[in-house]
């Protein structure tokens, strides 16, 4: 009878120890991870980001004047990319989903107004990440590093 209870409690702990591994690696493949060292990721990064970003947020990433401050329509202005902004602030998922679905869906606000499109249909998964891999690979290496270290708490 010990023999049995000692096989089935090792056996839980076994399953339990696979079942903790297969979600951790969900988890990890569903993160989004961004390539700001990938020389090919970036330069892609780049070319989107001038054909689609660089309107509102600047050639330089140094966005739009008083971007803190509601403009006219109520709407934030687009805030800068570089390390003057709030972006390096945020997780690369995070980013990833305000870029595809938007910031209402990311809040969960459908009635949020914003200027910022969302991207979901208009860019693929790929070509967000490599924007988002681009403007991580301006900022300075501090900053950079910083966003590792919260990126690595995740």
């Amino acid at each position: 009878m010990k023999r049995r209870a000692l096989i089935a409690g090792v056996g839980a702990v076994l399953i339990g120890a696979a079942l903790y591994a297969l979600y951790t690696v969900g988890q990890e493949a569903d993160r989004t991870v961004l390539r700001d060292t990938d020389t090919p990721t970036i330069a892609l990064g780049a070319d989107v980001y001038e054909a689609n970003c660089a309107s509102c947020h600047g050639a330089d990433l140094e966005g739009q004047a008083d971007w803190r401050s509601p403009g006219e329509d109520g709407r934030l202005p687009a805030p800068p990319h570089d390390e003057t902004g709030h972006t390096w602030h945020h997780d690369g998922d995070t980013l990833f989903r305000l870029t595809k679905y938007g910031t209402g869906a990311l809040i969960g606000d459908p009635d949020y107004a914003s200027n910022m499109p969302i991207y979901a249909g208009v860019l693929s998964d790929e070509e967000i990440i490599a924007v988002l891999s681009y403007i991580k690979s301006t900022w300075p290496e501090d900053i950079r590093a910083r966003h590792d270290e919260m990126e690595n708490r995740q």
